[in-house]
């Protein structure tokens, strides 16, 4: 009988062809489920044993980051990894505290859901700080710009030639030294500008002095602050018309943030929000609730992976808020009510002010200087030495805050210090 099939072929000739067909197929086979485990293990779905019996879990992705780095990061109470590391996490609430030796420890909830990936992302401070001066002649009446980078002000103690007004552009320094970082605009040779009352324009391109003349009738100067000014420039008589001006750049560039939101957010603002500050990024307000309202949603549907702090979006007049506006979220702060300053007027007795990094905010009250997170938590007081209250200025790398003090020793005139914040 012949070894032939019907087809014409061997049988040995078909078990051959199986085999060549079989490679590839296997081949193939290992390719799907490597991408397919791959895939997976990059959503967070791991391979486990539970109750004896194995089963695939899915799991979040916890990204524990910390300035500085290396610091540890416990779980539940329990040390898990050091940053900067991805953690597995099955779905659920955690308390992820994040430590370091030498700074205050950084502690919040975050809830982790699968195939999402949540951030712990913790800002350390150190608990004894590195207090260092930057000016020596005695500081009077300093003031921070809009942009948060210039700080100006008066010296009066001094001769004629080393009175008057200073400027120091952080921007340009990033690292302040001891002393001489100061820029001196203008002295006070005509016993002027060291009795002045300044500002700075909205710019901060100029500073603006108003003080009393000889005839005892009110003068305006303006000063460019970025080199001396050997002749002030008298602005007296256009003072009215160049306020105006600059109130139309201030109107023209709120019109600007407010047209680039969505008009719910856009008209919300509007009714309910009393804006004291944007953050350095634009990206959050500070704001008092001029009305109690209810912040309808904004963004349908909700961002993965946003900020798990539990959100306020019930408004209560008077009350101190931070909206995201990227991840339409809405924080109530837990402080007393401020109010409502203008650019470059800081009230005397509270301040809050946004951090260069636009995550955090720096409140000062009750002879105390904290650093807290955009949402209210991980307040942490850096500085509770002396100082005087209403000025405290960031340092725009977030490195530093400016202080003015006279560390309690009344027979010497204040002067602006640092304090280290690395």
């Amino acid at each position: 009988m012949s070894s032939r099939t019907c087809f014409g072929m061997t049988f040995g000739q078909f078990l051959i062809m199986r085999k060549q067909l079989l490679l590839p197929l296997l081949i193939l086979l290992f390719l799907i489920v490597g991408t397919t485990t791959v895939a997976l293990y990059a959503k967070g779905y791991r391979f486990l044993l539970q109750g004896g019996k194995p089963h695939i879990a899915g799991t979040g992705l916890l990204v524990a980051t910390s300035i500085p780095n290396g610091a540890e990061v416990l779980i539940n109470g329990r040390l898990a990894t050091a940053t900067d590391n991805t953690i597995n996490l099955a779905p659920g609430e955690y308390l992820v505290k994040i430590q370091k030796d030498g700074y205050f420890p950084w502690e919040k909830k975050i809830i982790v859901k699968t195939e999402v990936v949540s951030k712990a992302e913790a800002l350390l401070f150190p608990n004894a700080p590195k207090l260092e001066s930057i000016t020596s002649l005695g500081v009077e009446d300093p003031i921070l710009d809009p942009s948060l980078t210039k700080i100006a002000y008066k010296v009066s103690t001094q001769s004629a030639k080393r009175n008057g007004i200073y400027v120091i552009d952080m921007t340009n320094r990033p690292i302040l030294t001891l002393q001489n970082q100061a820029t001196q605009i203008v002295d006070d040779v005509q016993d002027i500008f060291s009795k002045a009352s300044i500002s700075f324009s909205p710019d901060a391109s100029d500073v603006i002095a108003t003080s009393s003349s000889i005839l005892g009738n009110r003068i305006t100067y303006q000063l460019k602050t970025n080199g001396y000014n050997p002749s002030p420039e008298d602005i007296t008589d256009s003072l009215e018309l160049l306020g105006m001006q600059w109130q139309e750049q201030i109107e023209q560039k709120e019109k600007a943030r407010l047209d680039s939101l969505k008009k719910i957010l856009k008209e919300q603002i509007v009714q309910s929000f009393k804006v004291i500050t944007y953050s350095p990024d634009e990206t959050k307000i500070l704001y008092i609730a001029s009305q109690s309202a209810t912040l309808p949603i904004i963004i349908k549907p909700p961002i993965i992976g946003a900020n798990s702090t539990p959100e306020d979006r019930k408004l209560n007049k008077d009350s101190i808020y931070i909206y995201d506006i990227k991840e339409d979220k809405n924080y109530k702060l837990e402080i007393g009510l401020l109010d409502y300053w203008i650019i470059g007027d800081y009230q005397k007795s509270q301040l809050l002010v946004w951090f260069p990094d636009s995550k955090h905010l720096i409140y000062v009250h009750d002879k105390r200087i904290e650093i807290m997170e955009y949402d209210g938590l991980n307040r942490t007081v850096v500085y509770a030495g002396p100082f005087a209250d209403s000025y405290v200025f960031p340092h725009p790398n977030a490195s530093k805050i400016v202080i003015l003090t006279n560390l309690n020793n009344p027979s010497i005139a204040p002067n602006l210090y640092t304090i280290s914040l690395k």
